[in-house]
């Protein structure tokens, strides 16, 4: 239990500062911001408190939102995308979340794409959307959304190939 604990407290406090120091420096072409923080969320444990889960979550959009000076958008970003996460779980691995059995670095590469690329575009139109908040600009959202979530999608993918324990 505790090495869970400080595996999840040592991905959230890299992740915030990677994020923080590294990857909110990047604007290519003015369109393209990777956001892979929103990794400690996806990857966190299926079976602990869901509460605990959305104030974790929170916690981690807050704390981004705090070093970005972005006025909670982070944060409500975040914390959709914890509320909705079961129901993609679901989604993505059927009978496996059904059974609480999910380890994702077991999963096959095409479900765990997937869960990864629905809750990136998820959390980058509503990030995009908060951001602008101008209907009148949807398609800037909708090209903001497209080639962020890309990138993210491409950096989430690749840290979780990077990082996984191959347990055999």
């Amino acid at each position: 239990m505790n090495s869970i604990i400080s595996s999840n407290a040592i991905r959230f406090i890299l992740l915030v500062l990677a994020q923080v120091l590294v990857l909110s420096h990047i604007n290519f072409l003015g369109y393209i911001n990777p956001y892979p923080y929103i990794l400690f969320i996806l990857l966190f444990p299926v079976k602990n408190n869901r509460m605990l889960f959305l104030l974790l979550s929170f916690l981690l959009g807050i704390t981004i939102d705090m070093f970005l000076d972005s006025g909670g958008m982070h944060a409500a970003a975040c914390v959709t995308i914890a509320f909705i996460r079961p129901a993609v779980l679901k989604f993505c691995f059927g009978a496996v979340y059904e059974h609480q059995t999910i380890k994702f670095n077991q999963v096959e590469f095409g479900p765990r794409l997937t869960y990864i690329s629905i809750l990136t575009v998820i959390h980058h139109f509503l990030l995009f959307l908060l951001e602008i908040f101008n209907f009148s600009k949807i398609i800037l959202v909708l090209q903001k959304t497209l080639f962020s979530s890309i990138f993210t999608i491409i950096l989430c993918v690749l840290v979780t190939i990077i990082f996984s324990r191959k347990s055999k």
